[in-house]
């Protein structure tokens, strides 16, 4: 039987959105290869939407001459909205709107993240609560949306789930820690943001890399609970950031501020295999 109109539409939605993850995070993209076809499609357009509204405000409107400002609310709003209609001009938000009906997609989280997001545009220095404020609308609720994703169709209890919430939060902390320090030079000399400070030097590095750390550990705790085919994405989502703080925990920090370090693409696909396989064993 020949496929309807908007199967086909949906595809291609889903074949656009994750051209996205394709081109701009090599680690997530790999991540993501050993999801199920299900849980990656989804996870894809979730890292979609959230990718545009990235580069809303890290530098693209304003190299088209736009107003961040401006589009990041109309984006706020077409995203909150897009899960109203079935269809979509945009492959983007419509692949998204299939992603947050299937898998019931927290709109405060939505929100939070763009209050972090407008931060960007406003905001160049950080006290500790505004940082705490920030991360959490940037990276701890992407980690309880892709909760949402892994758990669509299973029923842990409350007790697993909280455990699973507080390891995803604690995961993207940690994330958007380690991309501070890799992105230490680019977002302040480029952007002129200072989410760490102005000065980075080898104490403030050493705390940094060993409380991401611990938020790691804390992190890790949750993989088992998860369904196995996130269980095995995470963990190996994990396994690469820790060790790209490892290489900056070992790195001096005038070093830090001045190069992007990174996991060499071979060094990764190690660090993946290895991941799969003790969750495979646990």
């Amino acid at each position: 039987m020949t496929d309807s109109y908007l199967a086909r539409y949906d595809r291609m939605a889903d074949r656009a959105a994750a051209q996205v993850i394709g081109q701009y995070s090599t680690s997530f993209s790999l991540a993501t290869q050993v999801l199920d076809a299900d849980t990656k499609r989804d996870i894809r357009n979730l890292y979609a939407v959230v990718r545009i509204a990235d580069e809303i405000v890290d530098g693209t409107a304003a190299e088209a001459n736009e107003c961040p400002e401006t589009l990041l609310d109309l984006y706020e709003e077409q995203v909150l909205h897009a899960p109203m209609h079935r269809f979509h001009t945009d492959p983007v938000l419509h692949a998204w709107a299939n992603t947050h009906r299937r898998c019931g997609i927290n709109d405060d989280h939505v929100r939070a993240f763009f209050a972090s997001m407008r931060r960007d545009i406003t905001q160049s220095d950080y006290s500790e609560e505004d940082l705490g404020d920030y991360i959490y609308g940037s990276a701890e609720v992407i980690g309880l949306m892709c909760l949402d994703v892994f758990l669509h169709g299973h029923d842990p209890t409350d007790d697993d789930r909280r455990t699973m919430e507080e390891g995803a939060r604690a995961l993207g902390s940690a994330f958007q820690k380690v991309n501070f320090l890799r992105d230490l030079g680019e977002d302040r000399d480029g952007l002129g943001r200072a989410y760490l400070g102005t000065e980075l030097d080898d104490a403030v590095k050493r705390t940094l890399t060993s409380g991401i750390n611990r938020e790691l550990d804390r992190a890790r705790t949750a993989i088992p609970l998860l369904p196995p085919a996130a269980a095995r994405g995470v963990a190996a989502a994990e396994a690469l950031f820790r060790d790209l703080n490892e290489r900056i925990a070992a790195t001096p920090a005038h070093e830090v501020a001045a190069t992007r370090i990174s996991v060499p693409n071979h060094r990764k696909l190690l660090l993946t295999a290895r991941a799969i396989r003790k969750v495979r064993t646990q």
